[in-house]
């Protein structure tokens, strides 16, 4: 039996991860949940699975969380040093779902004990991708991407040279806005961003993909997992969403990865590596779907992807800025502060501001994660009175 924890439980990602361990029970034994504010999804997640131990993200959600386990054998804690010690519990496979830069210390954490990363959290390897990626590496852990593009290209790689690759292009749906024009898009409103086309997720990432800042994230995430130059890596705007990602080689030869808009595929491919195993999501009609369509993202449109090769060639800690920022301006635009096309804006200047303190650092650690991330918040709100009206 594989001893599995889940972090960020509550949201799309973990709700997903459970609905396929929930189908598999006795194959697995769960050790950790851990889940923000949501404390009724939390409770019933540990009532149904049994962990040792449920954690939520604030403190004052504890009574609350104690009160809807009572009479249960499962531990309960709350709040930042209570999800690393969660994160220290030893397992075989640990799910990495909690959104944003929060990510990164308990999936450090996970790979010290030299065990199976599923990583869905993104920020985790734009922030510090190499920190990532050495750690894996001294402690022989492994991470499984669990972005629906990156399982896409890591199943296209098996049994494949990496020296062999020419090029990775990633899909984007292209969002709520996709066919939009930008003088429209000014007017946007969080809840029209948050309004997905093809996908089930969260709020933040929703509107992420609407600004492409999701899609200009994965392009950073391609970069430090794989190793790819940033020239060869492509962002394409497939509005079905059934081809993820593709793959082209130095011989002409092009690997596309298609299935259904389902984050259950991605998951249960690193959940089962390095078999695979039946999965409970749609198989696709080619005949009913007809056609793919493809067109080439807009980068004035959505600066998100020209920003993201900025950081790319920059290295050192332009990644770890880059996110903070983009962090604090999604906040400030659901927060009705600034507008829709003014996150990239802020996004921009916050970059301009810190461009001597985020170059030169090759060898990166948490604590200069951690300083940048605060200086690039503390830049991004500075600077939001300043954006143009």
């Amino acid at each position: 039996m594989r001893r599995i924890s889940v972090f960020g439980s509550t949201g799309s990602i973990g709700c997903s991860t459970l609905d396929l361990i929930a189908r598999r029970r006795d194959d697995f034994d769960v050790v950790a949940l851990t889940g923000g504010r949501n404390i009724a999804r939390l409770a019933e997640q540990a009532r149904d699975l049994c962990p040792e131990i449920a954690v939520c993200a604030y403190e004052d959600d504890l009574p609350a969380l104690r009160d809807a386990l009572a009479g249960t054998k499962v531990e309960t804690a709350a709040g930042r040093a209570a999800i690393l010690d969660a994160a220290r519990r030893p397992a075989d496979w640990i799910m990495s779902g909690i959104v944003g830069s929060a990510g990164l210390e308990p999936g450090l954490i996970a790979l010290e004990q030299g065990t199976t990363l599923a990583l869905a959290n993104k920020e985790s390897l734009v922030c510090a991708g190499p920190l990532l990626m050495a750690t894996a590496a001294e402690h022989r852990a492994t991470i499984l991407p669990v972005d629906s593009e990156h399982s896409a290209v890591f199943q296209a790689l098996i049994g494949e040279d990496i020296a062999a690759v020419e090029r990775i292009i990633i899909t984007a749906s292209g969002g709520a806005f996709r066919d939009w024009p930008k003088d429209k898009l000014a007017r946007a409103t969080p809840e029209q961003a948050a309004t997905h086309p093809n996908w089930d997720m969260g709020q933040r990432i929703t509107i992420d993909s609407a600004s492409m800042f999701n899609k200009a994230l994965e392009l950073i995430e391609t970069h430090e997992f794989f190793g790819i130059a940033p020239d060869r890596i492509e962002a394409l705007v497939h509005p079905e969403s059934m081809i993820h990602a593709m793959v082209g080689f130095s011989d002409g030869a092009l690997m596309a990865h298609i299935g259904p808009p389902d984050m259950r595929h991605a998951i249960g491919f690193a959940l089962n590596w390095p078999e695979r195993r039946t999965l409970p999501v749609d198989r696709l009609d080619f005949a009913k779907l007809g056609q793919f369509t493809f067109r080439a993202p807009d980068e004035d449109k959505y600066p998100a992807l020209r920003l993201a090769r900025e950081v790319m060639r920059d290295g050192g800690l332009s990644g770890a800025v880059f996110n903070a920022a983009k962090e604090r301006a999604l906040d400030h635009f659901i927060a009705g502060r600034i507008g829709f096309l003014q996150m990239s804006e802020l996004v921009e200047r916050v970059l301009d501001r810190m461009t001597e303190s985020r170059l030169g650092n090759d060898a990166l650690s948490l604590d200069m994660v951690h300083d940048i991330d605060t200086q690039a918040r503390r830049a991004a709100d500075d600077l939001v009175p300043h954006l143009s009206a």
